[in-house]
């Protein structure tokens, strides 16, 4: 297979691109390592969340959502990725191995990657505008491309969902240390490097799913006319298996889901809470889900309202700080 020989520079804007990817509390838990024609991704165990991803479900994902948007990145610049997950056993860091070669971008290609700059997670209600069914059918085949399963749920049980955040919500605040956890990544300042701004965080709760209780809350909720409720489609992102591989693919569908939904307009906002905890996220399963299925992400899916205020973009790292020497030492 033709290769395709990286400079420096293409290769840093790459994974600027890629490290806009959502995480759980904004914890950017990757880093990177660039060769001559490939990348490569790795866990960070130091940015990890015991308490709140005592599974490691959530960081996994959050990097399998990274590496989509790498390959987005990559294929806008001219180049296209062939995907070695877990490439070496003796070091189950080393997430995903990227080879490179040239590809020419499509419109489509040129699309995703421009939405990378645009997705947001908005906390906020919806409008009740509804989703077409065929814009739900293409966010389902985005899935699928990624070896997922997107499951749009009727709405008449979203309160049965919203009862389930509810109660992952209460069981999570009694286990030591969470608490601490979340207001440690949360309650940002705007422009910090990491972790959730207030400025993003909804300051009431009328929405149809319980929005996680993070420190700050200064961002106003959206105005709905007069009668009108949120508006929120709920699906859920499932794989047929939940190891490692699974999640990680999870994340890269969680990825192709959200970029797909940013650029025909919909507003996005990813849900882990109830897949934290073990009772909620098997309740989760055998409701909503076929037969054997792990249940991955919860996303909210809908319309902003046509007054919404942009939301805020949450910070990042500086570029150079999540990428390491391709020789550094294991």
């Amino acid at each position: 297979m033709l290769t395709t020989h990286l400079d420096r520079s293409t290769a840093r804007a790459a994974v600027a691109l890629a490290n806009r990817a959502p995480s759980v509390h904004n914890s950017q838990p990757w880093r990177w390592r660039i060769g001559p024609s490939s990348i490569h991704l790795f866990a960070d165990p130091a940015r990890a969340l015991p308490a709140t991803d005592p599974e490691g479900r959530g960081l996994l994902i959050s990097c399998g959502a990274a590496l989509h948007h790498l390959r987005v990145a990559l294929r806008a610049t001219g180049s296209a990725g062939r995907i070695h997950r877990l490439p070496d056993p003796a070091h189950p860091q080393h997430l995903a191995a990227v080879e490179l070669s040239p590809a020419p971008p499509t419109a489509e290609d040129l699309a995703l990657a421009q939405a990378i700059e645009h997705r947001r997670s908005d906390r906020r209600v919806f409008s009740t505008w509804p989703v077409p069914d065929e814009f739900t059918a293409d966010l389902a085949r985005a899935a699928a491309d990624e070896g997922a399963t997107l499951v749009v749920l009727d709405p008449a049980r979203q309160w049965e969902v919203a009862r389930l955040v509810e109660r992952a919500a209460v069981e999570q605040a009694l286990t030591p240390g969470l608490a601490q956890e979340v207001a440690l990544w949360s309650g940002r300042a705007r422009g910090s490097a990491d972790g959730v701004p207030a400025a993003n965080v909804p300051g009431d709760a009328t929405a149809a799913v319980p929005v996680r209780h993070f420190a700050g809350r200064e961002m106003a909720q959206n105005e709905l006319g007069r009668g009108e409720s949120d508006g929120t489609l709920l699906a859920v992102l499932a794989t047929d298996g939940d190891g490692t591989v699974d999640r990680l693919r999870a994340g890269e569908a969680l990825s192709a889901v959200l970029l797909a939904a940013t650029a025909i307009g919909l507003a996005t906002d990813p849900i882990s809470q109830p897949l934290e905890v073990a009772a909620t996220r098997a309740r989760l399963a055998a409701d909503c889900l076929p037969s054997g299925r792990a249940p991955q992400v919860l996303l909210r899916l809908g319309w902003a309202p046509v007054s919404a205020e942009p939301v805020p973009a949450t910070g990042r790292r500086p570029v150079d700080e999540t990428i390491d020497a391709f020789d550094a030492s294991w």
